[in-house]
């Protein structure tokens, strides 16, 4: 069995960074910071300030019973604009995928680092979590770059009545959840690339040498090995005489 630990040191890296990356992607999700619109009618948004998320719209105000007043946004609703339901569904699918990705590569690294006899599915699963690991990425990058579209367009939502926001804000930001979430998506696909890449994997490993062949350079003997040597004569050649010397031919 091939010493593999010293050649996986970049994929440990890229499973810390997976990890990290699946943390922000759920911060992510979870955030309501994806759009800041600023409204020029400050009598019920008294910040002059709103967020629009994927999940709700929220506001401060001191005109209304609650100081901070959030309607949830509903996959359903007609009003939404089409990048607020499909960076729904995909940042849930971001999530998931993200899990089972930090999943597969923590089975991958166990294989390098830990002596597991059968390597024969290595390559499937450093596969499986780089791929993984890209498909995250780019469920999570696919609807900030949307998102983030939208607002440099300045595009408007023809908001209902009851979310007491303005169709056309008079300019919008960039939220920190897209922030947050294209770093998220930058560190899942240098996980993947580096999981793809690990060049162990793709070898064959028909070549890794057998146990019974290792000398003192490689490794310790086995059994076999030792065997060998006790198939000598007398178990061992200590107390035999070198036939090629005869004391005859010393002058």
């Amino acid at each position: 069995m091939i010493y593999l630990a010293h050649t996986a040191h970049w994929q440990f890296l890229g499973l810390m960074a997976g990890a990290l990356a699946w943390i922000l992607t759920v911060t992510t999700a979870g955030l309501d910071e994806w759009r800041l619109w600023h409204v020029a009618n400050v009598s019920v948004i008294t910040s002059g300030v709103a967020w629009v998320g994927i999940w709700k719209a929220c506001f401060y105000s001191h005109a209304l019973p609650r100081t901070e007043n959030c309607q949830s946004i509903s996959i359903w609703d007609r009003f939404t604009p089409a990048e607020i339901p499909v960076a729904q569904v995909l940042m849930v699918l971001a999530v998931f995928c993200g899990l089972v990705a930090n999943i597969s590569a923590a089975v991958a690294m166990r294989m390098v680092y830990f002596s597991v006899e059968d390597r024969r599915n290595i390559r499937l699963v450093f596969v499986l979590a780089g791929s993984l690991y890209v498909l995250t990425g780019m469920f999570c990058l696919v609807p900030l770059v949307w998102n983030m579209s939208s607002v440099l367009n300045n595009s408007t939502i023809d908001f209902p009545p009851e979310f007491h926001l303005p169709a056309a804000p008079v300019r919008q930001h960039v939220g920190s959840a897209i922030g947050v979430g294209i770093l998220a998506s930058i560190l899942m696909l240098i996980s993947g690339l580096l999981f793809l890449c690990y060049r162990y994997a793709w070898q064959a490993l028909r070549s890794e040498a057998p146990r019974d062949t290792w000398d003192l350079r490689r490794g310790p003997w086995t059994e076999r090995t030792l065997a060998q040597k006790s198939e000598l004569p007398n178990g061992d050649n200590h107390g035999r005489d070198n036939p090629a010397f005869h004391s005859e031919d010393i002058p």
